[in-house]
């Protein structure tokens, strides 16, 4: 499984709206996607689409926000209900491999947290520009995983747990820092990068969600980390937390660009 992309095969679907409601609560999550949204550069009357939309709050802010038409797409039907659920009625279940809207359908469009999960997501790139019209907005927002830090005693081992984050846990954990690069080859123009880093004090912020104290355990059970060295991951990241010393840190890249 890599990250959301089987929610709708897990034990209990529901728990992740509940995982993504929860993080469109928190601070950093609520100010980059609103500047992701200021990205779209939206004005009154015009349509947008968002690919891999989760529960739909960063759509229906933008509907609610900017009084345009917003689309929705996700991979999982238990996400759509969530979406209809919040009135986001134009709202499909389909691959962001294969959008099904013609050409030069939007004025603009974007994928949170949705690349970094994708089989192919440069395919998914081109969809997204295939469906804005010229002129329109391609806004593409992940963290980088290769930017990750955690304040353990053994920085030798954390980065190897990183690693495995970044390199095993999910398809595209690394790509974000290339999404300009990857937006330039196809010809968009005007494109920007902003940089905004996670800073996490409270662990419970990242085990609760990400579950990050889990990952040594789960590398462990791959055969990718020995069982010994998980447990010393898990005490060391206990230790740290019981000494009020907790952090860790990524860094999410917001990428724009104009279709031509």
């Amino acid at each position: 499984m890599h990250g959301f992309t089987d929610v709708d095969r897990q034990s209990a679907p529901d728990s992740w709206v509940g995982v993504l409601d929860r993080l469109a609560e928190e601070p950093f999550y609520q100010a980059y996607q609103q500047r992701v949204r200021e990205l779209l550069r939206p004005a009154p009357g015009r349509r947008y689409v968002e690919v891999g939309a989760g529960t739909g709050a960063s759509a229906a802010h933008l509907r609610d926000e900017n009084s345009v038409s917003v689309a929705t797409v996700d991979h999982a039907r238990t996400m759509a209900a969530a979406m209809k659920a919040r009135g986001l009625a134009q709202c499909v279940v389909a691959d962001a491999h294969q959008l099904p809207f013609l050409a030069d359908t939007f004025d603009g469009a974007w994928a949170d947290r949705t690349l970094q999960h994708l089989a192919d997501p440069h395919t998914a790139i081109k969809e997204l520009i295939r469906v804005v019209r010229p002129g329109g907005r391609i806004v593409l927002a992940d963290p980088d995983y290769d930017t990750q830090v955690l304040d353990i005693a053994d920085q030798s081992l954390a980065r190897r747990v990183l690693r495995f984050r970044a390199d095993v846990l999910l398809r595209n954990g690394t790509l974000a820092h290339q999404h300009a690069g990857l937006l330039a080859v196809q010809g968009l123009v005007d494109v920007t990068v902003e940089p905004r880093t996670l800073l996490v004090r409270n662990p419970a912020a990242v085990d609760n969600v990400l579950g990050l104290r889990s990952w040594a355990a789960t590398a462990a059970q791959r055969g990718a980390l020995d069982p010994a060295e998980a447990r010393a991951f898990e005490d060391q990241f206990d230790e740290v937390v019981d000494a009020n010393r907790f952090t860790y840190a990524v860094t999410f890249f917001l990428t724009a660009a104009t279709v031509t």
